[in-house]
């Protein structure tokens, strides 16, 4: 991520004299009681409810001396229970007090305050006229802070400000920094090693760009390898979205963005993983020299894949690049994407669908999913469907003819690229927030980041 993104977090020594937001249990009746104290009828006649998500100021001395905010204790660990504060907070400096909770509460806060901050516009240089005071030891609530605000940024970027050369430059730049191993493959050396992903973007001017980086803790530590989808703009191609549909495909690169975003919090935090990642970046444009349907393309794999629908163009991109990732047998490869519509018939903006071989790995996932309010959900290899993309003139068919199960068959499609024995999990996102909600304002979104880093940090060497 950006070593520019800068939080609304200050340090106790800048900040001497903050106000107090008191952190309270709907459930702790007694704290609330004590904290309104004689001035409980008032903020009750003002609409004041101890509530979920219920806020309110304290007076003081001169004016409000303090805020009350009520959290459901079932909802402590989820940093959206704390996201009003992001917008509700009244200028100046404050600091959290926790009353009766556990100590990490006070890092989930923070987290939920710096999701409900974030505001993006082009152009616009952030400034905070509001900020928290944060504990000496908090890198892990400012890393996964800034991933959550970096992925934001990418995703909400116009693609006429990000194209695939401008994403895998932001991808170089960020990872880099950080002392990761990374190059960007374009031009003849692209189409040479991911043939079918170099199909996909002929139709644009902008050519496409593969990232490929590398970084590890130690020897020897877990490999996981990091596949994303990278189109920065998806018009469908030949087959054309209506307009309608291509209102929010800037963040079709929504996979790659999440995957660089974790890998950038991953080493920020030192975690003990031998890390992989690579990134798709292109364009799916309509011109001459776009696939049309009814193509066939050659994959890096050697397999042949006939074009059903030039719209079906995640698979695409990410055939080439998960056949790569598994050529040097890591223990684990995930691949994220913005890849079906009907994983959003299925399961909503909200809940990433996860497909894959080994119940181990999506069942540590989903725990971890549980364990940070960043929930995720499974959905089956459903193999019953897999002779749908069977072509009678290639190898594989993109799509299949059939109106069902669409994010069960791309899955399908793309374990058709992963070798017996490897273990591998495929994450189906939406990337995106329809609407204002506390912690999640509308747009660009790094749905499963938290899952994804808690995961990372409980991996082990797969057996």
């Amino acid at each position: 991520m950006s070593s520019h993104i800068q939080l609304p977090f200050v340090s106790a020594s800048e900040a001497p004299t903050p106000r107090v937001v008191h952190l309270v249990k709907v459930q702790d009746d007694k704290t609330i009681a004590g904290l309104l104290g004689e001035h409980a009828s008032f903020l009750t006649a003002q609409g004041f409810k101890a509530k979920d998500g219920a806020f309110t100021l304290l007076p003081g001395d001169g004016g409000a001396g303090a805020a009350l905010l009520c959290v459901d204790e079932g909802r402590l660990n989820d940093p959206t229970a704390f996201g009003v504060l992001g917008t509700i907070l009244p200028e100046g400096d404050w600091s959290l007090l926790p009353h009766g909770m556990e100590s990490a509460v006070q890092e989930t806060a923070l987290l939920g305050f710096a999701m409900g901050t974030y505001q993006y516009r082009v152009g616009v240089v952030r400034s905070f006229t509001t900020r928290l005071v944060v504990p000496d030891e908090a890198a892990t609530v400012i890393a996964y802070a800034k991933a959550n605000w970096f992925g934001r940024d990418l995703i909400n970027t116009p693609a006429n400000l990000l194209g695939p050369k401008d994403l895998a430059l932001s991808a170089y730049r960020a990872l880099e920094n950080r002392g990761a191993d990374v190059r960007i493959v374009e031009g003849d050396d692209l189409k040479a090693a991911y043939p079918c992903l170099a199909e996909v973007g002929e139709g644009s001017e902008r050519k496409p760009a593969v990232v490929v980086a590398r970084w590890k803790a130690r020897e020897g530590a877990p490999r996981l390898s990091l596949v994303g989808k990278g189109v920065c703009f998806d018009t469908g191609g030949y087959d054309l979205k209506p307009a309608a549909g291509m209102l929010r495909m800037k963040k079709d690169m929504g996979g790659a963005a999440l995957l660089l975003a974790v890998m950038c919090a991953a080493i920020d935090l030192q975690l003990d993983v031998d890390l992989e990642l690579r990134l798709g970046c292109v364009e799916n444009s309509v011109s001459g020299h776009a696939m049309r349907p009814g193509d066939v393309l050659r994959t890096r794999s050697g397999k042949t894949v006939e074009i059903g629908n030039t719209d079906a163009e995640g698979r695409l991109v990410l055939c080439d690049l998960i056949t790569e990732a598994a050529e040097s047998a890591p223990d684990y490869i995930v691949d994220a994407a913005t890849l079906t519509g009907a994983a959003r018939v299925a399961l909503g903006p909200d809940l990433p669908a996860v497909f894959s071989n080994s119940d181990e790995l999506a069942q540590l996932l989903l725990e971890s999913g549980s364990d940070t309010a960043d929930a995720l959900w499974r959905l089956p290899l459903w193999h019953g469907y897999d002779a749908w993309l069977d072509s009678k003139i290639a190898d594989v068919g993109n799509i299949t003819s059939k109106p069902m199960a669409g994010a069960i068959t791309a899955a399908l499609y793309l374990q058709r690229f992963v070798p017996a024995g490897q273990n591998w999990l495929h994450i189906d996102t939406y990337a995106w927030n329809d609407a204002n909600s506390p912690g999640r304002p509308e747009g660009g979104e790094t749905l499963a980041l938290r899952a994804l880093l808690k995961m990372i940090t409980n991996i082990r060497r797969s057996s």
